[in-house]
């Protein structure tokens, strides 16, 4: 991992340039970002290997199923998996949003828990939905001594908006599935 300088003129510099480009150009504002499993049928149905990432970070996560689901539940589970993508993406947007807003975090930890009815899943009662019933988000967030706490509910407010993973999980999105790449 990259590790530059973390601070306001950081944050702008690194920001202005798109900002600037997306309200000039919004037909260049799209983006995607990419993960995929591999060497699945090598493994029991338990277990797998997801790559994150279009590039190549040289990074591959083991996974596997929850107890709950008559897995071993010995590496993260998909439901893991999205947990942390959601608290990476909220703690993120948080820090960057404090350094534009000027706040200096002392401490920031973003707990999410997801509650989930596996009846659904396994089938043993359809009435009951497939996925996640609940998150909750708990952020444990200091700033400095005299920092106003209006700027920290600001701040909160504001990364609850921007944060990508959550607005996604909140209004749901199209999910298009092919077999075979078609």
């Amino acid at each position: 991992m990259n590790k530059k300088n973390n601070n306001i003129s950081d944050v702008r510099s690194r920001q202005y340039p798109y900002i600037k480009r997306y309200k000039s150009e919004p037909n260049r504002s799209g983006y995607y970002d990419h993960a995929k499993t591999t060497g699945g049928v090598d493994t029991d149905p338990f277990h797998g290997f997801v790559i994150p990432g279009s590039k190549d970070y040289g990074v591959v996560w083991p996974f596997g199923i929850h107890y709950a689901l008559g897995g071993y539940h010995d590496a993260p589970n998909p439901g893991d998996l999205l947990c942390a993508a959601l608290a990476s993406c909220l703690d993120s947007t948080i820090r960057i949003i404090a350094e534009r807003l000027r706040i200096r975090l002392t401490f920031l930890e973003v707990d999410i828990t997801a509650d989930v009815d596996l009846r659904g899943t396994l089938l043993v009662d359809r009435d009951v939905p497939v996925g996640f019933q609940k998150m909750r988000c708990k952020v444990n967030l200091e700033a400095e001594d005299g920092t106003d706490p209006k700027l920290i509910q600001r701040l909160l407010k504001a990364s609850e908006h921007s944060c990508v993973n959550m607005q996604t999980l909140l209004s749901g999105i199209s999910i298009e599935t092919s077999l075979n790449g078609n």
